[in-house]
């Protein structure tokens, strides 16, 4: 609450201080006078005497006003000029083993502050201005009433009219009328006509001037999912192009040898085992690219989840016995019950036991198959196979479709494995061991008691 000046009821702090003066003078005047006129002078000498005495007592006595006054005015005028805001004016310094230079040195360090603290907010201002209006995405402030007070750069592109045009619209009239209403943070379908497509709308409130304000944050999906998905289909153009390119060239080799081979007069008596052998290598060829589209076809294929409860220790056991090659150990953890789809997780399973163990081939370790109930939000299981074989020597391409290290592998193990995690809600990583040799499979699921 604000203090206005009240009309003064009584004397002035001016003339208080000058009649305190005067009266602090008037008993040795009094008596300096009484003094004079009561002595044997000349009556001229008396009346220039009198003058003098009365002269300076109140010469004195307007200057101690002066010097009491005239600076409570210079520090009225400071702070008059920090109230309206002009930091730069500075009294000037002086003693500071008195009261007034005291005084004068606060004000004038509370003016220094207060011009350091109006720089940084102009220039925190520009900055964000500067950031406001280079920021990739709309953003709108909406006062109480759904009007547009602030617009920046992104939202005049997305609505495709002038800030002019914008301001003191209501949301309404510019079709932003969902962005009010509903979560605060929602994905949109906005049908104008300059802002079609889907939007990331993100909401928030502040108050400026004590109103309560909405600040309202679009970002565009519509050209991000087209570029992710032009991406894929790059990729997937690759893969495809990269397979059938690895298995059209023999072919065509083969046929045009086999076609030369026909033509020749007369005919090498080897020419049916030729004949044979380049039809057989084109069998097996275009047999594997029959593989490959199957495989293809199978991870883009996946069937959403059974959901039914699984024990734990029961799935690991008859998963690991399903693996000859060499003994897994197990290390039980406790019983939990999840609720998936049993034979998505088997499939899951078997492809991380059988890497693990083909892992473990080349350097003779062994493997491991743990599992642990860890406390995340409710609850979270996680379960870890570990392998003592030579390690992953390309963890960024582990879960790339069709990439493998293996001389018979298909590149789809891990990623239909990692697909089933995710369509449980979980969670499928490899990385290579720090304490020891290998790798470690993990996998995480919620654990619905």
């Amino acid at each position: 609450m604000g203090l206005s000046p009240r009309p003064a009821s009584g004397l002035g702090f001016d003339r208080r201080v000058l009649l305190l003066a005067l009266a602090t003078g008037f008993p040795a005047a009094a008596i300096a006078l009484w003094l004079l006129w009561s002595g044997d002078l000349p009556a001229r000498l008396q009346w220039t005497l009198g003058v003098v005495v009365l002269g300076s007592w109140i010469g004195f006595s307007v200057m101690l006003r002066q010097h009491v006054v005239r600076p409570l005015q210079t520090l009225s005028n400071l702070l008059s000029a920090l109230r309206e805001g002009d930091f730069s004016i500075r009294g000037r310094e002086t003693r500071i083993d008195e009261a007034l230079g005291l005084a004068m040195i606060e004000i004038n360090q509370i003016g220094e502050i207060l011009q350091q603290q109006r720089r940084g907010a102009v220039e925190a201002t520009a900055l964000l201005e500067k950031v406001m209006e280079e920021i990739d995405v709309a953003v709108f402030a909406f006062d109480s009433e759904g009007q547009v007070q602030l617009v920046n750069r992104g939202g005049q592109r997305l609505l495709r009219r002038d800030a002019d045009e914008i301001l003191d619209q209501s949301a309404a009239e510019l079709g932003l009328a969902q962005c009010l209403e509903g979560p605060a943070s929602q994905i949109l379908e906005l049908g104008s006509a300059n802002a079609a497509g889907s939007w990331e709308m993100r909401r928030g409130t502040f108050r400026q001037d004590g109103r309560p304000h909405h600040l309202i944050v679009l970002s565009d999906l519509t050209r991000t999912l087209r570029q992710q998905e032009r991406e894929a289909w790059q990729r997937l153009i690759q893969v495809l192009r990269h397979e059938i390119n690895n298995s059209l060239a023999p072919i065509n080799s083969l046929a045009d040898s086999m076609r030369m081979l026909v033509r020749r007069e007369p005919l090498p008596d080897d020419w049916q085992d030729d004949l044979n052998s380049g039809l057989k290598v084109i069998a097996d060829r275009s047999g594997g690219l029959s593989r490959f589209m199957s495989s293809y076809a199978r991870l883009t294929q996946l069937p959403p989840p059974v959901i039914g409860p699984v024990q734990v220790g029961e799935w690991v056991r008859r998963v690991v016995a399903l693996e000859h090659r060499m003994k897994v150990v197990i290390e039980d953890g406790p019983p939990i019950s999840l609720m998936a789809d049993g034979d998505q997780l088997d499939q899951l399973l078997i492809n991380l036991v059988s890497n693990a163990v083909e892992a473990a081939q080349e350097t003779d370790g062994d493997v491991v198959v743990r599992w642990a109930a860890l406390p995340f939000g409710g609850q979270e299981f996680m379960l870890e196979v570990l392998d003592s074989g030579p390690g992953l020597p390309h963890t960024q391409n582990l879960f790339v479709p069709f990439f493998t290290t293996k001389p018979e592998g298909s590149g789809i193990g891990l990623v239909l494995s990692r697909q089933i995690a995710e369509n449980h809600s979980g969670s499928l990583t490899l990385e290579n061991r720090l304490a020891a040799r290998g790798c470690c499979a993990r996998l995480r699921l919620p654990l619905n008691s």
